[in-house]
């Protein structure tokens, strides 16, 4: 079943995803800028400090080969593709090398075009080299490296993280889809549980003269309007902080006073009704307690079968209704006093009146249990 979400929803939703998304941009965003400033500090200084390495083992080489009066064989140093070198004299003139540029000799490292040049002048005017000049070649191309792999590796984790997003937002969505449901379902079935005792109310009323047949049908449906009625107040519009009348209550009178609205419903369909009730007083407001024996009289009727029958005991402080009608999957057992949950679709309902029962055991301390076999029947037992 497709749900499409309200326009309030939609919004939710849309903020929810721009702002995970947005925070997780602005993040990453941060978080790759100060990466990208850490490297190339690092690649910058890894750059000068090899540089002036190279250098210093360059000035060494030139002051042994002056101080020993050997030759310096410096075509070697030009053969590299990671620096490209030049000596000068002292008039900044070049005696050899191949870089060809020139430069403002009064600094010691400058940024010409895509490299740097570190000027040395280490070399002290032996062998007539003042300044040696050296360009690397790598430094420019491993920061545009290091700029590809920052956004290859944002794009890929930003991916990543719009995914878990997406994934996270189905999971925010997918309760909002299920209560959508089970409302969406349980107006459906309060719309069918109503019409049925109306429409037996219109047609029953539709002559002039009612026979006893009509009138009592017209009794039997406007009680249950009335018990669809207090079921869904209960629920939805009971004032919880209203102070309700608890009195010691006479369970087996009330019992026998509320089993006469249900002989015309039982004998319907041809159903026995027998009681073994001993005398037994609980304090307990009586609405509440008449509520949570009729809603469960009212399914043990309603999910038998013809000509089936009920045991109601009420011994030992307690209260014990068995049927021999369609019974319960085991597995759903455990389901049934959740709002909503129809265990069987066989019969009208919408879920909610053995929510109220177990609301209101709890209310008082009414252990309840309950016992079902599949086509056997079902027992509920209420111990106070």
């Amino acid at each position: 079943m497709v749900i499409d979400l309200t326009n309030s929803e939609k919004t939710t939703f849309i903020r929810f995803l721009t702002l995970y998304l947005g925070s997780s941009f602005i993040l990453m965003i941060l978080v790759a800028f100060l990466y990208y400033q850490n490297e190339r500090t690092l690649y910058f200084d890894l750059t000068k400090s090899n540089m002036q390495n190279v250098a210093t083992k360059i000035s060494s080489q030139i002051i042994f080969s002056h101080m020993s009066n050997t030759p310096f064989d410096n075509s070697k140093l030009l053969e590299t593709n990671d620096y490209k070198i030049s000596f000068y004299n002292a008039k900044k003139e070049k005696i050899f090398g191949n870089l060809n540029d020139t430069f403002d000799f009064s600094e010691d490292l400058i940024q010409h075009e895509k490299h740097f040049v570190l000027i040395d002048k280490s070399a002290l005017g032996h062998l007539g080299v003042y300044y040696i000049a050296i360009e690397e070649n790598l430094y420019f191309e491993k920061i545009e490296k290091l700029i590809i792999d920052i956004i290859f590796f944002f794009i890929l984790i930003y991916s990543i993280i719009s995914l878990i997003g997406f994934y996270l937002a189905k999971l925010f969505l997918k309760p909002i889809k299920e209560e959508r449901k089970r409302i969406n379902t349980f107006i459906k079935d309060t719309t069918h549980e109503l019409n049925t005792p109306i429409s037996a109310i219109l047609m029953s009323t539709e002559s002039e003269n009612l026979t006893p047949k009509q009138i009592e049908r017209v009794r039997l449906s406007a009680r249950r309007v009335s018990e669809i009625y207090k079921d869904l107040t209960y629920i939805f519009l009971a004032n919880n902080q209203t102070e309700k009348i608890i009195n010691e209550l006479s369970l087996d009178n009330t019992i026998k006073e509320q089993l006469k609205y249900f002989e015309p419903l039982a004998s319907k369909k041809r159903i026995i009704i027998n009681t073994n009730l001993e005398n037994f007083n609980y304090k307990i407001n009586k609405d509440d307690f008449i509520r949570v024996f009729n809603n469960l009289i009212s399914n043990a009727i309603k999910y038998n079968r013809m000509g089936g029958k009920i045991d109601i005991l009420l011994e030992n402080k307690t209260l014990i209704i068995k049927d021999n009608g369609i019974g319960i999957e085991e597995k759903k057992i455990k389901d049934i006093f959740n709002r909503y949950y129809r265990a069987t679709s066989e019969q009208g309902g919408f879920g909610i009146g053995l929510n109220i029962v177990n609301k209101i055991c709890k209310d008082y301390n009414i252990e309840i249990t309950v016992e079902s076999k599949l086509n056997e029947g079902t027992t509920f037992s209420l111990s106070f």
